[in-house]
């Protein structure tokens, strides 16, 4: 890689002096688009997704409540709430774990929501 370019002291700079919020964040959103995901940032209601990021939190419905299983993902623009129906629990869904998803988006009090999505569990990197 050749170091006399004006980008690269642009981006060198840039990562010396961003947030490690702000770079995680350009991190998962270059990797979602490597993988042909869509940008949560850009999906709409109604539209049938693929999308990748990083789980933040994983919260399990109270015994005495219908079994529901909610994950926020997280892919460095924006999170989608992913929903599933009818569970307790899912081995390998769990907080800082990356997955792909993929189902209809829908929007619940004002939050992006995949309910019951196909998803795929991805090495960790």
């Amino acid at each position: 890689m050749s170091i006399s370019g004006d980008g690269y002291w642009r981006r060198l700079v840039r990562r010396l002096t961003s947030d490690v919020n702000e770079l995680d964040a350009d991190d998962l959103s270059r990797n979602a688009e490597a993988f042909g995901a869509t940008k949560a940032c850009d999906c709409r209601s109604g539209e049938e997704v693929v999308v990748l990021g990083r789980v933040r939190s994983v919260e399990m419905c109270p015994r005495d409540a219908a079994a529901t299983l909610e994950a926020e993902l997280y892919d460095g623009t924006e999170g989608i709430t992913l929903v599933w129906l009818g569970r307790r629990r899912i081995a390998g869904i769990e907080p800082g774990r990356t997955i792909k998803a993929r189902g209809r988006m829908a929007v619940r009090d004002g939050h992006k929501v995949l309910y019951n999505p196909y998803y795929e569990l991805q090495n960790a990197s």
